[in-house]
């Protein structure tokens, strides 16, 4: 087991937020795994969706960090869906579930990639406030295997997870970078063979963007400056798509970001949902009295020192106390 699964704040995790699955199908066999930490009574949740290797727990540190400053996140895992259109129709099925209307969506990746086609899926009834992609795409001709999709279903397991690990480098490392890459490995190793062969056919059949659907969507692009596994023209293409989008940037991080770099992560996600704080469409609970200005800064395109969480302060106590982060 690698230092991330095995350390307090996994563990603590695991024995704090339970994990639910949510059916969204008349025969029982299709549902959705998540995890939902945070006040209930926030409507207009961040919802997390990870890459072609991830499970719902990747983004713990979300789902901790973020919950006891006030924030609803609810972190998912897809179910087996082979195509773009049944994931979008799944998904708002479980939002219907959920009685959720709009949600803040997250992406990672795969994740990022259909966290787009769903808002442009729900283009003419929207039901999303706005999106964050991290590390993502815009277009699957970029992986080359169009022609391959059709075949992952009778793929066997170790060979799709020799195609997961093909984007994983193996160079040398700054050691959160390392250990992220090593939990992402441990969670490849948990999918079943669908899963990932959905997953893989999602991720390589002939799909893009339209964003001119959903211009009015709120987006921010989160990347990182160092390598990944997206080159720099995939990241302008992304760019392209999004002109006014809001941009930040993390010197390091490598592909997991959300791992490696949770505390720059999160407070670029609070950036991002402070523009909704007194709206509707709140990730946060409302009873929360908000910060002065002065509290909140935005982060520097240069990575924030060890006390970049310092910029915000505790905002919510356990009981949903307002408190002001004064001493």
């Amino acid at each position: 087991m690698g230092l991330i699964s095995e350390s307090q704040e996994y563990k603590s995790f695991r024995s704090n937020v339970p994990q639910k699955k949510v059916i969204v199908d008349d025969n029982g066999k299709t549902h959705w795994t998540l995890y939902d930490a945070g006040p209930r009574n926030v409507r207009c949740p961040l919802v997390c969706l990870p890459p072609v290797s991830g499970t719902a727990d990747v983004y713990f540190k979300q789902l901790l960090g973020l919950s006891a400053k006030g924030y609803r996140v609810i972190a998912m895992e897809f179910p087996v869906h082979w195509n773009i259109q049944e994931f979008c129709e799944s998904f708002r099925k479980l939002l219907d579930n959920l009685r959720l209307d709009k949600v803040h969506i997250f992406g990672s990746s795969l994740g990022g990639f259909l966290a787009q086609k769903f808002a442009e899926y729900t283009f003419r009834s929207s039901r999303v406030a706005s999106l964050i992609l991290c590390n993502t795409f815009v277009d699957t001709e970029i992986f080359q295997q169009s022609p391959a999709s059709s075949v992952f279903w009778m793929m066997p397991s170790f060979v799709l997870k020799r195609t997961v690990l093909q984007g994983f480098d193996t160079g040398k490392y700054e050691n959160d970078i390392a250990d992220s890459i090593d939990f992402m490995v441990e969670r490849l190793e948990t999918l079943s063979q669908k899963e990932l062969a959905s997953r893989l056919a999602m991720n390589c059949s002939s799909a893009y963007v339209e964003p001119q659907k959903y211009r009015d969507v709120d987006v921010t692009i989160l990347d990182v400056f160092d390598k990944c596994a997206l080159s720099q023209s995939v990241k302008e293409e992304v760019y392209k798509c999004y002109p006014n989008a809001r941009r930040s940037h993390l010197k390091t991080g490598g592909n997991f970001p959300y791992l490696s770099r949770d505390d720059e992560v999160n407070m670029h996600l609070q950036v991002h949902l402070r523009k909704f704080l007194q709206g509707r469409y709140t990730a946060r609970d409302p009873r929360i009295r908000d910060p002065a200005p002065e509290e909140i800064r935005e982060p520097s395109p240069e990575p924030p020192g060890a006390e970049a969480g310092a910029a915000y302060p505790e905002e919510m106590a356990s009981d949903g106390q307002e408190v002001d982060g004064s001493e």
